[in-house]
């Protein structure tokens, strides 16, 4: 029986990593390397869930990459972050990047009041939307009591979404030069994953990569802050008895160490390139886990009004902070 188990729980996290590969390869290849591997797994593993059933006998093995890889994805996510970069170089910005999680969680949730959308996804999507895309949602949604097909549903609105408005500020940008730090600070301040600044931004050159990828940054950063305020809010909540214990995601302490280990110690750059590609993998793992609770009924019942509320904070976002780029 135990090994049995054992054998489900390694198929159910090889079947994770196998499309995760799949998902990477795929994104190397002409139109889908604009789409990206992130969001390539999230499709496949709905698609292959919405043909060929939830597999539950490896149940075990998808669950595991689905919450512990995930958990590991964000601690090691720190190590992107260089907190006296983010704090010395980047202050005016970091204040800029406030407003920027300010709004978009706020716009969503007054969107959400006209709209009646679900809220906890509505939430999910502005925390996505405002920081850091998957990251974000990832490490949150432990503290809300989210649902992994809300999760899932969430990542992958978000990761489709940030690639269309990641390709649509680079056709811009090709039709209508800026300057390139305005323009890099535009991509940082409003798209929402990382890879997506990284794909609209590298179109305006090094200069604009790198302050777009400092603007971004800048938002990482403040899931930390971010995560403590809804903790709070959170535990307020409850009843006294309940509040009593803070149900803390600890793997945000992992976050923060990683980002103060990258920030005071002198880690080779292939070493942090390897570290990036582990993190990349094990993520994406984790959205497959996640994609595979997410059913096309989930996605008409519950997604669509949602997701119309983010196309337009997304939308409403890009114009303010294009404008604000300009000025900065």
């Amino acid at each position: 029986m135990g090994i049995q188990m054992n054998k489900n729980f390694l198929l159910g996290v090889g079947f994770t990593f196998i499309i995760a590969i799949v998902s990477i390869l795929l994104s190397n290849l002409p139109i889908l390397n604009k789409v990206g591997a992130l969001a390539i797994a999230i499709i496949t593993a709905i698609m292959y869930r919405h043909f060929k059933g939830y597999p539950t006998q490896i149940e075990s093995g998808i669950a595991f990459s689905s919450k512990k890889l995930l958990r590991l994805a964000i601690i090691l996510y720190g190590l992107k972050l260089n907190l006296s970069t983010i704090i010395h170089q980047g202050s005016t910005l970091l204040i800029f990047d406030v407003g920027v999680v300010a709004f978009a969680i706020c716009f969503m949730i007054l969107l959400n009041k006209i709209i009646k959308g679900d809220k906890n996804l509505v939430l999910l999507l502005g925390i996505g939307t405002g920081v850091c895309g998957a990251a974000a949602i990832a490490a949150i949604s432990p503290i809300l009591k989210s649902k992994e097909r809300d999760i899932g549903i969430s990542v992958g609105l978000v990761a489709i979404m940030g690639t269309i408005f990641s390709l649509t500020y680079t056709l811009l940008f090709a039709l209508f030069p800026m300057d390139p730090t305005a323009y890099g600070i535009w991509s940082g301040a409003s798209l929402h994953e990382i890879a997506h600044v990284i794909l609209a931004a590298d179109a305006g050159g090094s200069e604009a990569l790198s302050i777009g990828l400092l603007t971004k940054l800048g938002r990482v950063f403040l899931l930390i802050p971010l995560s403590i305020i809804f903790l709070v809010i959170v535990n307020r909540k409850k009843s006294n008895k309940v509040a009593q214990k803070i149900d803390f995601p600890y793997f945000l302490i992992g976050f923060l160490i990683m980002s103060a280990v990258n920030t005071f110690v002198d880690i080779p750059e292939g070493v942090l390139n390897v570290m990036s590609t582990f993190t990349t993998l094990i993520l994406i793992m984790a959205m497959v886990g996640l994609g595979l609770n997410v059913s096309f009924s989930d996605l008409r019942t519950k997604a669509l009004k949602p997701m119309i509320a983010m196309a337009i904070t997304s939308v409403v976002l890009s114009v303010i902070t294009y404008f604000v780029a300009g000025i900065l």
